[in-house]
């Protein structure tokens, strides 16, 4: 689905991560793993052409989704948005009802014929539904965390996304919520290619099929900055189990990192 190839990313001209490549495959979720600073934020609102809101922000090397060039001039960064949906750390629904923060997407894009289905769907294939369903014009700043996390889940899903990033999505919650994201992570990738950042270990190695680690290299000179850089991507199992580099080895034994 993703060919990424000799990607480099750079704010105000200096390197946050340099020449990574790696693809990412339909109905299968792909974890990006490595210590804080390394660029696996970076790397993923790059994804989605987010990076495009940053003014200082410039990228170099070719993000192909589908084969098409998501950064080529004629392509529609809203159009790119729609298609590839984020789902944030902290959830982040709008100080408006439940229906409200799951019909904006679809409104705001034209699609608005059987919206209440829509908004139904969307709430079901989110698990929140049966919660909601008798409430759904209540604030959705009253649910709990774990709530507003799969509301959020449920607005990307809205418009029809191919793919589901996901940015340490389950951090902010307890253990409980934490898990039913996991399960809903199980369920979404029989539909979705999903990309999530995390730093727990054992949720990498529970929801994903590959993993990439990345981790942080030391300048070239000496006014250089440090940049992210993509060691390996493999198999899960393989990437916890018989790493190929001693860097990924020491940060999944918890050596470093």
């Amino acid at each position: 689905m993703f060919e990424v190839r000799g990607l480099t990313i750079r704010y105000d001209g200096v390197a946050a991560v340099r020449d990574v490549s790696f693809d990412v495959r339909e109905r299968e979720v792909t974890a990006f793993i490595g210590p804080s600073g390394c660029g696996k934020t970076t790397i993923l609102r790059t994804l989605n052409r987010m990076n495009d809101l940053v003014p200082s922000a410039t990228v170099e090397g070719s993000v192909l989704f589908h084969g098409l060039d998501l950064y080529a001039p004629d392509v529609d960064a809203v159009e790119v948005r729609r298609r590839i949906g984020m789902v944030f750390q902290k959830p982040n629904p709008f100080p408006r009802s439940i229906r409200d923060n799951v019909a904006f997407g679809p409104r705001s894009i034209g699609l608005t014929d059987d919206l209440d289905e829509r908004i139904e769907r969307a709430l079901r294939q989110a698990a929140l539904w049966d919660e909601v369903k008798d409430r759904l014009n209540r604030n959705a700043w009253r649910l709990s965390g774990g709530q507003q996390q799969r509301l959020c889940i449920a607005r990307c899903l809205a418009v029809e996304p191919e793919v589901l990033l996901m940015d340490e999505p389950a951090s902010a919650l307890d253990p409980i919520s934490s898990g039913r994201i996991e399960d809903l992570i199980h369920e979404l990738k029989r539909d979705y290619a999903i990309v999530i950042i995390t730093h727990n270990m054992q949720q990498a190695a529970r929801v994903a099929a590959r993993t990439a680690f990345f981790s942080v290299d030391p300048p070239e000179h000496e006014n250089d900055h440090p940049y992210g850089v993509l060691v390996e991507i493999g198999e899960t199992r393989r990437i916890f189990t018989s790493p190929r580099d001693p860097r990924t080895e020491a940060y999944v034994t918890g050596r470093f990192g």
